[in-house]
């Protein structure tokens, strides 16, 4: 008979040697969590280890991802077939699937990129609505699983938790359950030098039903999981447990936390615990009392798809929820929204042409989740057919985060992490800085994340400085895998959503203004937007100059344009929506769309980045004003006139 120590022990000693053979790593939390991890793995979460992606699954967090040894351990017990012993001994190597924190992509079973503390915890709680949304479609029948993740103090430190655990408090999530490993350490030393925070209370102002338990007491924690399942509302388990457990000189210390523990300590341990068998050697028996539990998922999961070959639900839900699709028709009728602009050429704000964008959007894509932190009413995120999702109910389609930003993006990567969904949260551009964290994750993760940043500019206005955001478009370009889109107009932001639309391959960020924007483009039959920039207005003559430009600054180019042309100066005006996608472009079609004579970038925003297109770049190196829009832009030297005259400058220097 294999005990669940035994069980317990085969995680431990593969996660420890491991990170002892790559000699760096975290030992300490694999060896704490080992009983926990395996209770939840051979007799509690839903999975099937033969089919790791199957819809209906419990999805598995491991929030604090410096434990990713063990979750790697739990694979290979249980059976994942992409995954193999020599991938644990090439732990953090160069092109390991097993690399020092948990990549989503790498291996079956990693259901998000989780490292960063508190993100995971955010995404665990966008699964959890995920699962609550696909259940009020189709079904419990169909949706009918719960969400576990597993968090380290540092995780609820970070103050992402809170966000993410008031709002999963407050729809009543009781399909989510965090288990605490409540070991009292991290890197300085004890919890006690830095917090004082009574935990479960904490969760329990949230609306968290909480438990306490031995987390070394498997037969305990199992009544308090079957307990916490009962519960009305999200499940916090606050479990003991011992860093480095069973260390003879490390367990309970720092030192366990972030290094091998050198093999003298690995010794010692395999004494305490019994187990004499050499590195990343495993006893027949134990590893076939594993692969037994890797497959008690099977037969469920058999009948769930029987079941759903069989519902009258199974092509949406395929549609949707396995393949998310857009509807066949989306390009037919999304160029007919198209037409209607170009017809009614619309001068408003690229917040409001968003707005008009999602109203057609919204009726046609119904996997779209929208939301917004507590600025729906100047993001203009909500359309006339959202539906906000509630404890009630939530058969909707449309999330009120609160002032919330930092939990609202790594909601949304839960949100398509879950599968199926399209989420898009709207905030102020200069508050992207409260989603950093997440959209660098969702980037990594090449999700389909739609960011609707409003309030682009200096054209903020009276707001001010504060609210100005000046550095935020340099970061969000700086990010690999995400698109930055800065429309011109009403039809550039509708090409800008259809380029989030249909980009799976990754997140993508809006950039909105507040003022009017004059109705520019002549043409809608092709999305010229796509190629990332494109000559909007052509020079009537030889091209002396080129001015590119973004967003509200496209029609100031056209405005300086006029005014060059008037002295003879010939000049072309590039609208350059997407940095990102004009650089895929061949070096044929850039050089076409640039020229070759002088380049000059025009945007209300840091100059740094522009070197790469342009020969001089006007913009703002410094913070903004508060002052009316006009005034901020007139002292900053962002007018057509102020503009004509350093092109004349610029192009008198190169000439002379």
């Amino acid at each position: 008979m294999i005990s669940e120590q035994q069980m317990a022990n085969a995680v431990r000693f593969l996660a420890v040697d491991a990170v002892q053979k790559a000699g760096s790593g975290h030992p300490g939390t694999p060896l704490g969590m080992a009983d926990i991890a395996t209770l939840l793995w051979t007799k509690i979460i839903k999975f099937d280890a033969t089919c790791p992606e199957w819809p209906d699954r419990d999805r598995f967090i491991l929030s604090a991802g410096h434990a990713s040894a063990m979750l790697y351990a739990l694979f290979y017990l249980s059976g994942f077939q992409d995954i193999s012993l020599e991938d644990l001994k090439n732990f953090r190597q160069l092109n390991s699937k097993t690399a020092g924190h948990p990549e989503y992509g790498l291996l079956k079973g990693i259901e998000a990129t989780t490292g960063p503390l508190g993100q995971g915890i955010g995404m665990a709680v966008g699964m959890a609505i995920a699962e609550k949304i696909a259940a009020a479609r189709f079904g419990s029948d169909l949706v009918n699983h719960r969400t576990w993740v597993l968090a380290g103090d540092g995780d609820l430190m970070e103050g992402i938790s809170e966000e993410a655990i008031s709002l999963a408090g407050h729809l009543k999530l009781n399909k989510l359950t965090l288990l605490w490993d409540n070991n009292s350490i991290t890197i300085d030393g004890s919890t006690t030098l830095s917090t004082s925070t009574d935990q479960k209370k904490r969760f329990e102002a949230c609306g968290w039903q909480v438990f306490e338990v031995d987390g070394h007491s498997p037969e305990d924690l199992f009544k308090v999981i079957q307990k916490a399942q009962q519960s009305d509302k999200p499940a916090m388990i606050a479990c003991k447990t011992t860093i480095g457990y069973g260390a003879p000189t490390k367990a309970g210390t720092s030192a366990a936390h972030g290094a091998p523990l050198g093999e003298d300590e690995i010794q010692g341990l395999r004494q305490n615990l019994k187990w004499p068998y050499p590195p990343f050697k495993i006893p027949n028996e134990v590893l076939t009392e594993w692969r037994n539990a890797g497959l008690r998922g099977s037969a469920e999961r058999q009948a769930w798809e029987k079941r759903l070959e069989k519902s009258e639900k199974r092509k949406a839900f395929t549609d949707t929820l396995i393949q998310n699709n857009l509807p066949e028709n989306f390009e037919t009728m999304y160029q007919t929204f198209k037409n209607t602009l170009l017809i009614q050429k619309p001068n408003i704000a690229s917040r409001n042409a968003s707005q008009m964008a999602l109203e057609k959007i919204m009726e046609i894509i119904p996997n779209m989740i929208g939301g917004s932190a507590d600025l729906s009413p100047s993001n203009l995120t909500k359309a006339t057919s959202s539906k906000v999702i509630s404890a009630e109910n939530f058969d909707g389609n449309y999330i009120e985060y609160g002032i919330r930003e930092h939990a609202m993006g790594a909601i949304m990567n839960g949100l398509a992490l879950s599968g199926g969904f399209i989420p898009y949260g709207g905030t102020f551009l200069v508050f992207a800085d409260y989603l950093k964290p997440a959209m660098r994750l969702a980037s990594m993760m090449r999700k389909q994340v739609i960011y609707v940043f409003t309030h682009d500019s200096i054209g903020v206005g009276e707001d001010g400085p504060t609210h100005q955001p000046i550095e935020q478009l340099a970061m969000l370009r700086s990010l690999p895998n995400l698109i930055t889109l800065r429309p011109c107009d009403a039809l550039e932001t509708a090409e800008c959503w259809q380029i989030a639309l249909q980009h799976k391959n990754g997140p993508s960020a809006l950039i909105l203004s507040r003022q009017k924007l004059p109705f520019l483009r002549t043409q809608a039959d092709i999305n010229l937007s796509e190629k990332g920039a494109y000559v909007i207005s052509p020079a009537k003559g030889k091209r002396a100059v080129t001015l590119i430009a973004t967003g509200s600054e496209v029609a100031l180019a056209i405005q300086t344009q006029t005014l060059l042309s008037a002295r003879g100066i010939e000049a072309a005006v590039v609208s350059m929506p997407s940095m990102e996608l004009f650089n895929q472009q061949s070096k044929k079609y850039q050089t076409d769309v640039l020229g070759n004579k002088l380049r000059i970038s025009i945007e209300a925003a840091s100059t740094f980045g522009w070197a790469k297109y342009a020969d001089y770049s006007i913009g703002v190196d410094r913070f903004g004003l508060s002052a009316p829009a006009e005034q901020v832009y007139t002292k900053i030297g962002l007018t057509s006139e102020a503009i004509e005259k350093k092109v004349m400058e610029v192009l008198y220097e190169t000439n002379s």
